[in-house]
């Protein structure tokens, strides 16, 4: 329920304004509580000042093992839980590996305590410390030479570099983990924002853009795996692929029209993203505005170009024509997702309202 108040002076010069009661009781204001003003555009958030530094949480993990305490433990960090405490009546060796794994899979966690019962982590970093601006423009980095290697490796036949794509995807991942960390406890107090020095639709808007890149990524991810399956690979076991019978014929030298026309499409496509994460990042609104309609603009040239190259596929062996289909498709929709990123980078640089 929305309520107002009227503004009042005292002393000649003081404004002086009464707070809902109710809100008071809830949050533990009385007389003599000291509360925190944070100024954003237009409006004023007051919040107490709390004494906590560090913020801890309880998770009861009986019932769960493998990915689904996987998810649960990132859950929790995610969240903002500076210490996350496991509980079980008894937790099994599965469950502490799990555990282990998914404390190397984030950034700054570590196990602090561990005993029949409980595992505590703790977040090591300090989140006032981290800047959501050079995660996304790590993970735009590492995301863009996902892509174009991924593409080398299929051109060039290196199994090495595709594995070693597969293996960054899981850097991409810990960085957007660490950008929906910093987003969400934007969400919870407008002192984080302050802390990092950005506003949060500011935050909003580099946390959908990792969103983006973190597909980009899962597409160079993709790329990989069927490179691998390609070139009939015993690689392709390990990762988790499908190595196609010799008589497939997906092992043979690609023709040189199509490894043109395929590195010429990411090219392309990755132009699209670098051209829209330089508008999302631009100060005047003017040049991002430019910066973005033309990576808009240059996605449908990239689609016009994976048309042309499907058209190349007819000619091939069906088997390997429909794995390089799949290729060509991830690479279109890694423009598609620079396209999203720049209608983002299009909002950010509007007039507010």
């Amino acid at each position: 329920m929305v309520e107002t108040r009227k503004v009042q002076v005292t002393g000649g010069s003081t404004y002086t304004v009464s707070i809902p009661k109710e809100w008071a009781t809830d949050n533990g204001v009385s007389a003599g509580t000291e509360v925190e003003f944070y100024p954003e555009g237009d409006s004023l958030f007051l919040t107490p000042v709390s004494d906590e530094e560090r913020t801890e949480g309880t998770l009861d993990i009986g019932d769960l093992s493998g990915d689904q305490l996987t998810r649960a433990v990132m859950t929790m960090y995610v969240s903002g839980f500076d210490i996350i405490a496991l509980e079980a009546a008894r937790i099994t060796n599965d469950q502490r590996r799990t555990i282990r794994d998914s404390v190397q899979s984030l950034v700054g966690l570590e196990v602090l305590e561990e005993t029949r019962d409980r595992v505590v982590i703790r977040d090591l970093l300090d989140s006032s410390e981290l800047s959501i601006h050079n995660a996304v423009t790590r993970m735009r980095l590492i995301a863009v030479s996902m892509l174009e290697d991924a593409v080398d490796a299929l051109t060039t036949g290196d199994e090495d570099m595709a594995l070693d794509v597969i293996q960054r995807d899981d850097d991409v991942d810990r960085l957007y983990m660490v950008v929906s960390r910093i987003f969400r406890a934007t969400l919870r107090t407008p002192k984080a924002a302050e802390d990092i020095g950005l506003s949060r639709e500011v935050c909003f808007d580099y946390h959908s853009s990792a969103r983006q890149l973190e597909r980009v990524a899962d597409h160079a991810t993709k790329i990989a795996h069927l490179t691998l399956e390609l070139l009939g690979s015993e690689a392709a076991d390990a990762v988790g692929g499908e190595v196609p019978s010799p008589e497939d014929g997906v092992g043979e030298v690609l023709p040189a029209e199509f490894n043109e026309a395929l590195q010429a499409l990411d090219e392309d496509a990755r132009e699209v993203v670098d051209r829209a994460m330089e508008a999302l990042f631009a100060d005047d609104s003017t040049e991002a505005t430019e910066l973005a309609n033309e990576a808009r603009g240059a996605v449908l040239g990239v689609d016009q170009r994976a048309r042309e190259i499907d058209e190349l596929l007819r000619e091939l062996d069906p088997a390997r024509a429909q794995l390089l289909g799949l290729i060509v498709d991830s690479v279109s929709r890694s423009a598609d997702y620079g396209g999203n990123i720049a209608e983002t980078a299009l909002q950010k640089a509007a007039p507010t309202p």
